[in-house]
């Protein structure tokens, strides 16, 4: 549904979006994450026909965006960051100018306005102006006004910006639904929402894309080392010294509390290193009780942090 090459935008001397490239599939839900002023707006601006590349394509459904832009929007609809909402309208007359300005009159606008409503449960505020509504019910009427036309493609913008945690629940809820029926992107920059909504991943910094893949692709792709969890009823000195005898420990860290009596340790050791069964001989020489000893699955936070560094070390 939508295709990407060698995608290149430049702001003078800024270098906004560098030589991207990707593909979504029908009926993808695709999480594009990055941090602050990575390029996500920008490619989603250019998908949009918002702005046009400086170099490089972009297709809809095999549509060239710069070639018949006006073909693409029918296919897309769209959420930027700050949705684009007419204050002084009340939220049904709002609606209805959106269906009218996409082409929609009588039996098709009444149907797509009674699907909105009830897909962003809109029911309640109908008559109130949008400027009397809270952020989150603004972000379901911008999100209706996307949908008002059934498009078969959904370009979200950081949907879920400034939401309180019911109010995200609800969109986060709202765009796996739709994602049975339509093509979705949305970008964000909080690492909790891609993991929790997205089938597949696209992380960009800096311009570029960086990695691609599922939660779990990702994670096997950033892992540089093992972490192994070690706790044991020892003091901290006594621990240490027997751990700075053990080779293939990278680096390991204190983050027991101020327990004398207890000392927990986070260890890493090279890929190929599993240094369990060796830190169990150690514990039943010294007499200590292992509290808690086992690998750790590394976070998505921590996969997110060794990705980016990894492509600022390119």
């Amino acid at each position: 549904m939508i295709r990407v090459e060698n995608l290149t935008k430049r702001y003078g001397s800024i270098l906004a979006v560098n030589n991207v490239s990707f593909k979504v599939k029908e009926k993808e839900l695709l999480g594009f994450l990055g941090p602050n002023g990575a390029g996500k707006t920008t490619v989603m601006r250019i998908l949009t026909t918002f702005i046009a590349p400086t170099s490089g394509k972009a297709f809809i459904n095999d549509i060239d965006v710069n070639e018949n832009p006006i073909e693409v929007r029918k296919l897309i609809g769209y959420l930027p960051e700050t949705a684009p909402l007419y204050l002084d309208m009340r939220v049904y007359n709002y609606l209805k100018f959106c269906g009218e300005a996409r082409g929609l009159h009588k039996t098709q606008l009444s149907e797509r306005i009674d699907w909105v409503i009830e897909a962003c449960a809109l029911k309640g505020v109908l008559k109130q102006e949008v400027a009397e509504l809270s952020r989150g019910y603004k972000q379901r009427v911008g999100l209706a006004q996307a949908l008002i036309h059934d498009p078969k493609i959904l370009i979200l913008d950081e949907p879920t910006s400034g939401l309180d945690p019911l109010q995200i629940i609800v969109i986060r809820n709202l765009i796996k639904k739709l994602s049975k029926e339509k093509t979705i992107i949305f970008s964000t920059h909080i690492l909790q929402e891609a993991s929790a909504t997205s089938e597949r991943i696209l992380i960009i910094n800096e311009g570029k894309i960086i990695a691609d893949g599922s939660i779990n692709e990702l994670e096997e792709k950033a892992k540089e080392s093992h972490l192994i969890i070690f706790e044991v009823k020892a003091k901290r000195e006594e621990v240490e010294s027997e751990l700075d005898r053990v080779a293939g420990i990278s680096e390991y860290s204190y983050v027991g509390k101020d327990d004398e009596t207890v000392s927990k340790f986070e260890i890493r050791t090279p890929l190929d290193r599993d240094i369990r069964l060796e830190l169990d001989q150690i514990s039943k020489k010294n007499n200590w009780i292992v509290i808690e000893l086992h690998r750790a699955e590394i976070s998505f936070e921590e996969t997110f942090l060794t990705l980016t560094k990894q492509s600022q070390k390119m």
